[in-house]
Protein backbone atom coordinates (compact mmCIF):
# COMPACT_ATOMS: atom_id res chain seq x y z
CA UNK A 1 0.00 0.00 0.00
CA UNK A 2 1.78 3.59 -1.29
CA UNK A 3 1.67 6.22 1.00
CA UNK A 4 -0.56 9.43 -0.12
CA UNK A 5 1.76 12.05 -0.92
CA UNK A 6 1.99 15.26 1.23
CA UNK A 7 0.04 18.58 -0.16
CA UNK A 8 1.98 20.61 -1.13
CA UNK A 9 0.45 23.34 0.87
CA UNK A 10 1.77 21.58 3.95
CA UNK A 11 5.30 20.96 2.28
CA UNK A 12 5.13 24.77 2.21
CA UNK A 13 4.01 25.48 5.61
CA UNK A 14 6.62 22.88 6.87
CA UNK A 15 9.72 24.88 4.77
CA UNK A 16 8.17 28.13 6.17
CA UNK A 17 8.35 26.93 10.16
CA UNK A 18 11.66 25.54 9.96
CA UNK A 19 13.24 28.27 10.96
CA UNK A 20 11.38 29.03 13.90
CA UNK A 21 12.36 25.12 14.66
CA UNK A 22 15.36 25.83 13.96
CA UNK A 23 16.19 29.02 16.39
CA UNK A 24 15.75 26.32 19.22
CA UNK A 25 19.60 26.12 19.10
CA UNK A 26 19.89 29.20 20.83
CA UNK A 27 22.69 31.50 20.43
CA UNK A 28 25.24 31.64 23.02
CA UNK A 29 24.15 34.00 26.23
CA UNK A 30 27.21 36.72 26.15
CA UNK A 31 26.35 36.86 21.54
CA UNK A 32 23.08 37.43 22.51
CA UNK A 33 24.41 40.37 25.46
CA UNK A 34 26.15 42.10 22.39
CA UNK A 35 23.42 42.09 20.16
CA UNK A 36 21.03 43.46 22.46
CA UNK A 37 23.47 46.11 22.88
CA UNK A 38 23.51 46.84 18.91
CA UNK A 39 19.74 47.35 19.03
CA UNK A 40 19.72 49.65 21.83
CA UNK A 41 22.06 52.00 19.87
CA UNK A 42 20.93 51.46 16.57
CA UNK A 43 16.95 52.43 18.09
CA UNK A 44 18.77 55.14 20.36
CA UNK A 45 20.80 56.89 17.33
CA UNK A 46 17.76 58.02 15.43
CA UNK A 47 16.34 60.66 17.39
CA UNK A 48 13.26 61.20 15.29
CA UNK A 49 12.51 57.22 16.01
CA UNK A 50 14.10 56.95 19.12
CA UNK A 51 12.37 55.71 22.60
CA UNK A 52 10.98 58.78 23.74
CA UNK A 53 13.40 59.93 27.21
CA UNK A 54 10.95 60.44 29.25
CA UNK A 55 9.17 57.18 28.85
CA UNK A 56 12.29 55.56 29.50
CA UNK A 57 13.06 57.51 32.33
CA UNK A 58 10.11 56.44 33.92
CA UNK A 59 10.80 52.63 32.90
CA UNK A 60 10.93 50.16 35.70
CA UNK A 61 12.12 47.36 33.35
CA UNK A 62 13.29 47.50 29.44
CA UNK A 63 13.68 43.72 27.85
CA UNK A 64 15.59 43.48 24.42
CA UNK A 65 14.97 40.76 22.47
CA UNK A 66 17.44 40.58 19.10
CA UNK A 67 16.15 38.67 16.02
CA UNK A 68 12.90 37.75 17.22
CA UNK A 69 12.12 35.05 14.31
CA UNK A 70 8.98 34.74 12.84
CA UNK A 71 7.55 32.53 10.60
CA UNK A 72 3.52 31.50 9.24
CA UNK A 73 1.47 29.67 6.57
CA UNK A 74 -2.12 29.54 8.23
CA UNK A 75 -0.67 29.08 11.45
CA UNK A 76 2.32 31.03 12.79
CA UNK A 77 5.07 30.84 15.56
CA UNK A 78 7.67 32.85 16.82
CA UNK A 79 10.45 32.69 19.27
CA UNK A 80 13.59 34.63 20.56
CA UNK A 81 16.05 35.13 23.04
CA UNK A 82 17.03 38.19 24.90
CA UNK A 83 18.12 40.00 28.23
CA UNK A 84 15.61 42.10 30.85
CA UNK A 85 16.88 44.34 33.26
CA UNK A 86 14.92 46.19 36.03
CA UNK A 87 15.30 49.70 37.50
CA UNK A 88 16.42 49.42 41.51
CA UNK A 89 15.15 51.41 44.31
CA UNK A 90 17.90 53.86 43.91
CA UNK A 91 17.14 54.89 40.06
CA UNK A 92 19.74 52.55 38.80
CA UNK A 93 19.46 49.27 36.61
CA UNK A 94 20.11 46.22 36.89
CA UNK A 95 22.42 43.41 35.68
CA UNK A 96 20.31 41.86 33.32
CA UNK A 97 18.23 38.09 33.30
CA UNK A 98 18.01 36.12 29.91
CA UNK A 99 15.05 35.33 28.72
CA UNK A 100 13.34 33.56 26.04
CA UNK A 101 10.18 35.09 23.99
CA UNK A 102 7.53 32.42 22.52
CA UNK A 103 4.36 32.67 21.21
CA UNK A 104 1.96 31.46 18.54
CA UNK A 105 -0.65 32.61 16.39
CA UNK A 106 -4.33 31.53 13.94
CA UNK A 107 -4.91 33.47 10.95
CA UNK A 108 -4.26 33.64 7.35
CA UNK A 109 -0.30 34.89 7.38
CA UNK A 110 2.45 33.81 4.97
CA UNK A 111 6.00 34.84 5.46
CA UNK A 112 9.15 34.63 7.45
CA UNK A 113 10.86 37.88 9.50
CA UNK A 114 13.09 38.64 11.44
CA UNK A 115 12.61 41.24 14.12
CA UNK A 116 14.34 43.18 17.04
CA UNK A 117 11.83 43.72 19.82
CA UNK A 118 12.39 46.54 22.95
CA UNK A 119 9.78 45.83 25.82
CA UNK A 120 9.18 49.36 27.94
CA UNK A 121 7.56 48.06 31.15
CA UNK A 122 5.60 50.79 32.90
CA UNK A 123 4.46 49.03 36.34
CA UNK A 124 5.80 46.92 39.12
CA UNK A 125 3.28 44.41 38.02
CA UNK A 126 5.23 43.56 35.13
CA UNK A 127 8.22 42.85 36.88
CA UNK A 128 7.28 41.32 39.70
CA UNK A 129 5.28 38.75 37.55
CA UNK A 130 8.88 38.17 35.09
CA UNK A 131 10.88 37.66 38.44
CA UNK A 132 8.87 34.82 39.23
CA UNK A 133 9.72 33.26 36.35
CA UNK A 134 7.01 33.94 33.40
CA UNK A 135 4.75 36.84 31.95
CA UNK A 136 2.10 35.93 29.43
CA UNK A 137 0.92 38.72 26.91
CA UNK A 138 -2.90 39.49 27.28
CA UNK A 139 -2.71 37.58 30.78
CA UNK A 140 -0.34 39.58 32.52
CA UNK A 141 -0.72 42.77 31.06
CA UNK A 142 -1.13 43.96 27.17
CA UNK A 143 1.43 45.53 24.85
CA UNK A 144 0.48 48.82 23.14
CA UNK A 145 2.82 50.10 20.44
CA UNK A 146 5.10 52.49 21.87
CA UNK A 147 5.81 56.08 20.47
CA UNK A 148 8.88 57.23 19.37
CA UNK A 149 10.45 60.77 19.27
CA UNK A 150 11.67 63.19 21.32
CA UNK A 151 8.82 62.87 23.58
CA UNK A 152 6.03 60.61 24.36
CA UNK A 153 3.23 63.48 24.85
CA UNK A 154 2.15 62.85 21.63
CA UNK A 155 0.46 59.27 19.67
CA UNK A 156 0.40 57.82 23.25
CA UNK A 157 -2.47 55.03 24.58
CA UNK A 158 -4.61 56.99 26.07
CA UNK A 159 -2.49 59.32 27.84
CA UNK A 160 0.35 56.59 28.12
CA UNK A 161 -1.77 54.28 30.32
CA UNK A 162 -0.34 50.76 28.75
CA UNK A 163 1.59 48.84 31.03
CA UNK A 164 4.42 47.94 28.60
CA UNK A 165 5.06 49.34 25.01
CA UNK A 166 6.59 47.57 22.30
CA UNK A 167 8.71 48.96 19.97
CA UNK A 168 10.27 46.71 16.74
CA UNK A 169 12.57 46.34 14.09
CA UNK A 170 12.30 44.36 10.97
CA UNK A 171 14.65 42.85 8.62
CA UNK A 172 12.23 40.70 6.36
CA UNK A 173 8.87 41.11 5.50
CA UNK A 174 5.64 39.19 7.27
CA UNK A 175 2.06 39.39 6.60
CA UNK A 176 -0.90 38.29 8.17
CA UNK A 177 -2.76 38.19 11.51
CA UNK A 178 -0.80 39.86 14.80
CA UNK A 179 0.29 37.03 17.33
CA UNK A 180 -0.72 37.23 20.72
CA UNK A 181 -0.22 35.61 23.63
CA UNK A 182 3.15 35.67 23.67
CA UNK A 183 5.05 34.57 26.91
CA UNK A 184 8.47 35.81 28.27
CA UNK A 185 10.47 33.64 30.56
CA UNK A 186 13.57 33.44 32.29
CA UNK A 187 16.21 31.53 30.59
CA UNK A 188 17.77 29.68 33.85
CA UNK A 189 19.69 27.92 31.72
CA UNK A 190 22.03 30.94 30.12
CA UNK A 191 21.43 32.56 33.63
CA UNK A 192 23.66 29.88 35.05
CA UNK A 193 26.04 29.72 32.57
CA UNK A 194 27.00 33.61 32.58
CA UNK A 195 25.89 33.69 36.27
CA UNK A 196 26.77 30.48 38.23
CA UNK A 197 24.52 27.43 38.96
CA UNK A 198 20.99 27.96 40.86
CA UNK A 199 21.44 31.84 40.97
CA UNK A 200 17.39 33.29 40.42
CA UNK A 201 16.87 36.17 38.73
CA UNK A 202 15.85 38.12 41.56
CA UNK A 203 19.20 37.67 42.88
CA UNK A 204 20.18 39.18 39.81
CA UNK A 205 17.97 41.86 39.42
CA UNK A 206 18.86 42.86 43.54
CA UNK A 207 22.80 43.18 42.59
CA UNK A 208 23.72 39.68 44.43
CA UNK A 209 25.61 38.56 41.77
CA UNK A 210 29.55 38.52 41.70
CA UNK A 211 32.18 39.00 38.62
CA UNK A 212 29.79 39.68 35.92
CA UNK A 213 30.90 39.59 32.83
CA UNK A 214 32.06 43.11 31.04
CA UNK A 215 29.74 42.58 28.10
CA UNK A 216 27.00 42.17 30.62
CA UNK A 217 27.96 45.49 32.72
CA UNK A 218 27.88 47.08 28.74
CA UNK A 219 24.40 46.34 28.48
CA UNK A 220 23.31 47.83 31.87
CA UNK A 221 26.00 50.79 31.26
CA UNK A 222 24.10 51.28 27.83
CA UNK A 223 20.72 51.41 29.75
CA UNK A 224 21.95 54.03 31.88
CA UNK A 225 23.49 55.95 28.93
CA UNK A 226 20.15 55.89 27.33
CA UNK A 227 17.56 56.62 30.53
CA UNK A 228 19.65 59.30 32.20
CA UNK A 229 19.37 61.90 28.89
Amino acid sequence: MSKRPLHPLLLLAAALLLPVAAAQAEDPPLVRVHNAVEVLNTIEQSPDKSIPSDLLKEARAIAVIPSLLKAGFIFGGRRGEGLISVKRADGTWSDPSFITLTGASVGFQIGVSSTDVVLVFRTQHGVDTIVNGKFTFGVDATAAAGPVGRSASADTDQNMKAEIYSYSRSRGLFAGAAINGGALRIDYDANAEVYGKDITPRRIFEGGVQNVPPDVVKFRDTLEEYTAK
